[in-house]
């Protein structure tokens, strides 16, 4: 795009940040922001990352430049964190160095939205590498799955169909997992590593983290038990110990007494013999 043409065009400032259409289910909202906060907590120390929920997309490739395509939600890489002192209101591509979102996603609802046509079209038109249908209440019958993953290829959007998908481009895989969150169960997405593992959210993290201290405090308190059971045990021994010298010590007392009281009979002994001895001479 020529410079010229970017200066025609209108600032963010300018624009809608939405279209300010009410959504029609609970996931249009949730599923975005649980991704979202998901990549807060594992992309905590990266700025060079974006990614906007129900966020107007503004770009040239459509008739009217003021005219923004509205994903639920949408990555991108290679741009600032947080645009400004307020943030982004909206992703103005002329504003972002034309930097197009590597992924963007779409919840299905109730009310037919394009999801999978013209929406999918202007994606791909777009230049989005990945396109990430979610329909998981099936709102248009058996004609397509809960979860839908598709790759631009050469200008066309090819379904991935092993699940999760891995996207090296952004380093992540994408796929269904089941979240249980106050004893309620439900089902979202979540972002897996290259061998197909989830990763965890932070309140799992956070779980996890209270579960590994209280078996942390567990082996302590059976470490100090054992250490308490060890110093009572060799109390125990120095106890006997000191009761066999003190037996010996009586022992040798005894010894000695009976010695003393040998030396003192034969004294005796000796001394009757020679009084004896003097009665007998004449």
């Amino acid at each position: 795009m020529l410079k010229s043409e970017i200066q025609n065009l209108p600032s963010s400032a300018e624009l809608p940040c939405s279209d300010d259409t009410p959504v029609d289910n609970e996931e249009q909202n949730f599923i975005p922001n649980f991704l979202l906060f998901l990549l807060e907590y594992l992309w905590g120390n990266r700025q060079d990352w974006f990614f906007g929920v129900d966020m107007a997309v503004y770009h040239t490739t459509g008739d009217n430049p003021r005219i923004p395509i509205i994903p639920d939600g949408f990555l991108a890489l290679n741009v600032e964190r947080r645009k400004g002192e307020g943030g982004r209101s909206s992703y103005v591509l002329w504003e972002e160095n034309n930097i197009v979102p590597i992924l963007a996603l779409e919840v299905v609802s109730q009310t037919p939205g394009g999801e999978y046509s013209s929406k999918e079209a202007l994606y791909a038109k777009l230049g989005v590498l990945y396109y990430v249908i979610y329909n998981p209440r099936q709102f248009r019958g058996d004609r397509h799955r809960g979860l839908e993953v598709y790759k631009l290829v050469k200008g066309k959007y090819r379904w991935q169909v092993q699940e999760p998908v891995w996207m090296p481009e952004i380093g992540l895989g994408i796929g269904r997992g089941l979240r249980n969150y106050g004893g309620v169960e439900r089902e979202v997405l979540y972002w897996f590593d290259e061998e197909g593992n989830r990763y965890i959210s932070t309140e799992e993290a956070e779980q996890q983290a209270r579960s590994q201290l209280s078996e942390m405090r567990q082996e302590l308190d059976i470490v100090r038990q054992q250490v308490e059971q060890e110093r009572q045990q060799r109390e125990f021994a120095q106890q006997q110990v000191e009761q066999e010298r003190q037996q010996r010590e009586f022992a040798q007392q005894q010894v000695e007494q009976e010695r003393q009281l040998r030396e003192q009979l034969q004294r005796e002994l000796e001394r009757y013999r020679q009084q004896l001895g003097d009665l007998g001479e004449p």
